[in-house]
C-alpha cells in the first residue's frame, strides 16, 4: 500500500530532481522510492572464502615444485 510523504528540499534541486527523473522516464516519488529501498536494503557482505571457490583452479601436478615451475616461466619471458 502507498503513502503519501511531505518534503521540504531547495527549489533549485526540486528543479534538477524533475529534470532528471524526465530523463530517466521516471517520477520524483520514484526515484525518492527507489533510494529508500537501496539506503534501507541489508548489507550483503561477500565472505572471502566463497570468493576464492568461484576462482578457476589451476592445472597442476600433485608434487609440481612451484617455486622451479615459476622459475622457468619468468625465464621465458625474461630471460634469466
Amino acid at each position: 500500500m502507498k503513502e503519501r510523504l511531505n518534503l521540504t528540499i531547495d527549489g533549485g534541486l526540486l528543479n534538477s530532481m524533475k529534470a532528471y527523473a524526465a530523463s530517466k522516464q521516471m517520477s520524483v516519488s520514484e526515484l525518492v522510492e527507489s533510494y529508500f529501498k537501496t539506503v534501507t536494503k541489508p548489507v550483503q557482505r561477500r565472505n572471502i572464502l566463497d570468493l576464492v571457490d568461484k576462482l578457476e583452479k589451476p592445472d597442476l601436478r600433485e608434487k609440481a615444485d612451484l617455486k622451479d615451475l615459476y622459475y622457468k616461466e619468468q625465464g621465458g619471458k625474461y630471460g634469466f
